[in-house]
């Protein structure tokens, strides 16, 4: 599954953002963004892959948005508030020009994504995925 081989890349790149700590330089704090904004992308392709590849029809054209109400619904994601959260986080990076808006975004990262994306991981090779 390229989608989830992705999004597994993706978290072991994010995994970095712990390696630094404010006061971050804006190269770096850019880049913690855009490690973020790539695990978020991925991940929720990676879900609708996989809903799609177990007869979930109506993951065909759905919006990150849909995705997420979907896998919350189909027991892929146990935290709807979080996920949707982190998809106003993904929409706000293009604000992430402005200091606090990219700060928000990488201490979100640090204290509650990082660990839902682990979560979602977790969840897909434990009960979605079959070899």
């Amino acid at each position: 599954m390229k989608k989830y081989e992705n999004f597994q890349s993706a978290l072991l790149n994010l995994k970095d953002i712990y390696n630094y700590d404010a006061p971050y330089e804006n190269v770096v704090l850019t880049g913690l963004v855009a490690l973020f904004s790539i695990c978020f992308e991925q991940s929720w392709k990676a879900m609708k892959e996989i809903l799609e590849d177990n007869g979930f029809d109506e993951s065909k054209t759905g919006s990150p948005k849909q995705i997420i109400k979907l896998a919350y619904s189909a027991g892929m994601i146990g935290d709807e508030e979080a996920w949707l959260d982190a998809l106003v986080s993904r929409n706000n990076v293009a604000h992430a020009y402005k200091k606090e808006v990219a700060l928000d975004i990488v201490n979100a990262t640090k204290e509650t994504y990082y660990n839902m994306f682990r979560e979602l991981d977790e969840t897909l090779q434990k009960n979605w995925l079959t070899e």
